[in-house]
């Protein structure tokens, strides 16, 4: 399924949605993990993907962001990486 706006509009305005996780911070990181994280166990077995929406408010207003290399690279290393020891304590 390509993913257009009109889906992208409807994930946001979807407060209820256990598979969409939105934040407006860019640094971070460790929620990032953890949602990815969540989505990966997919608890509810819902078996479709997770979204996370950075640049959102929880209530799904746009937050506008400034999307840099660095936020980029920590985005990347997530997947390299995983959560630290020290966010499970």
């Amino acid at each position: 399924m390509a993913i257009t706006k009109d889906y992208i509009r409807g994930l946001l305005g979807d407060l209820e949605n256990d598979s969409v996780e939105r934040t407006i911070s860019t640094t971070n990181t460790d929620k990032f993990g953890q949602a990815i994280c969540a989505f990966a166990n997919d608890l509810p077995c819902n078996n479709h993907p997770g979204y996370l929406i950075i640049g959102a408010e929880d209530d799904g207003s746009l937050h506008p962001i400034h999307v840099t290399d660095e936020l980029l690279k920590n985005i990347a290393g997530i997947r390299r990486m995983g959560i630290s020891n020290r966010n499970l304590r």
